[in-house]
């Protein structure tokens, strides 16, 4: 396969370690690279580098970032109040792109999970308990992913700021807009029936 490469071998073997990507869609790049964009390959192993040298977590939200505290966390024109709650910085970057929300957030960095051995210690509870604790926040918005892992995750985290005095809130599942209810799978409609509100 790599015609008796060793390090053609390793180049494919590295590309794997990327999310969804097999064997073949790593001999793939791996060839397209050294076959057609040699000078592309090396501003994205130059880019790479820098970006783990230097990119680190924010010490307040613990998103990624290249300073001590994230452009968002020392914004002004920020709300403090409101504190968003996500398990990662990719699902941070799709509550800012499709949202004009403009509180404060806090990256978990992953859900519940004994078994993958993620217990509160690991999602940060002692940072989050501190700023609950300051008064600042008033309005804890959790939105882990509908997974069970992120269910419990959200029920621990409502838990935590009822015992703050924070008021808790669950971002809404269910029915997608745009819709049609047919080719909707039962566990969403179920969830989506189950937890209707009233029309005002």
């Amino acid at each position: 396969m790599t015609a008796g490469s060793p390090l053609l071998a390793e180049l494919i073997e590295a590309f794997r370690c990327l999310p969804g990507v097999g064997a073949k869609s790593a001999q793939r790049m791996a060839f397209h690279v050294l076959e057609r964009d040699r000078t592309g390959a090396r501003r994205l192993a130059d880019r790479l580098v820098a970006a783990i040298d230097r990119i680190g977590n924010c010490r307040q939200c613990r998103g990624f970032s290249e300073t001590e505290i994230c452009n968002v966390c020392a914004s002004p024109a920020r709300d403090r109040s409101l504190l968003c709650i996500v398990e990662s910085p990719v699902d941070q970057a799709a509550v800012e792109a499709a949202t004009g929300y403009r509180g404060l957030y806090f990256v978990l960095l992953g859900r519940l999970s004994p078994l993958d051995g993620l217990g509160p210690s690991e999602l940060g509870v002692d940072l989050l308990g501190e700023r609950l604790a300051q008064g600042e926040i008033k309005e804890l918005i959790v939105a882990t992913n509908p997974t069970v892992e992120g269910e419990a995750t959200a029920h621990w985290l409502s838990q935590l700021a009822r015992d703050a005095g924070v008021r808790a809130t669950r971002l809404a599942h269910g029915v997608p807009l745009g819709g049609e209810l047919e080719f909707i799978d039962r566990g969403t409609l179920a969830h989506a029936f189950g937890t209707r509100h009233t029309l005002t």
